[in-house]
């Protein structure tokens, strides 16, 4: 395994270990618990992503920022709107950063994970559009689920909602990663 790519668990630990400790927190006390909670587990994360790899992740980086700023807002200002609305904000950038690349023609999607998959420039387009529309469609979920629903409903969709959608979104995409594979490069002799 290279030593730059983290373990498999690792890297979901990272990734959905604030997610948990949120989702505990809100269970065990309160919305604001879990928040401040949630701050120090998504900086916790960070700080382990570093120590491991030496590199944190762009979009780690965008989130954490994300949740410090909205967090902090919902935690000074005692409200919960704050913290609601931050998964509709992070969904909605992701969404706009890929719409936008692709306007400019440009795969975001091909730069996070060109060392992962090897597509045809046709293939990346398609993948990136589908990331941009899933982003899209997460943002308007959220914001339906938050102003619908009660804060442990939304609390637990975080966790059991959004998480399984993604994992599935993810796994249909199986397909098109086959159809539009490239070629490997001629080995050099």
């Amino acid at each position: 395994m290279d030593k730059n790519q983290p373990h498999p668990v690792f890297k979901l630990a990272t990734e959905l270990g604030p997610l948990i400790v949120f989702f505990v927190a809100n269970a065990k006390f309160n919305l604001f618990v879990a928040t401040g909670a949630f701050m120090v587990a998504i900086v916790a994360a960070m700080i382990a992503s570093y120590v491991v790899v030496r590199h944190v992740p762009m979009m780690a980086i965008v989130t954490a920022v994300i949740v410090l700023v909205f967090g902090t807002l919902t935690l000074v200002l005692h409200d919960e709107t704050f913290i609601k609305v931050k998964p509709t904000i992070i969904y909605g950038l992701f969404a706009a950063i890929l719409g936008g690349g692709l306007l400019f023609g440009r795969s975001f999607i091909a730069i996070l994970f060109n060392q992962m998959f090897n597509l045809t420039p046709k293939g990346w387009r398609i993948l990136t559009m589908r990331w941009a529309l899933f982003f899209l469609a997460m943002a308007v979920l959220n914001e339906v689920i938050w102003r619908t629903q009660s804060t442990d409903f939304w609390v637990n969709f975080k966790l059991f909602g959004f998480v399984p959608i993604t994992f599935v979104f993810v796994a249909l995409q199986y397909p098109l990663l086959m159809r539009y594979a490239a070629e490997p490069a001629p080995a050099e002799e």
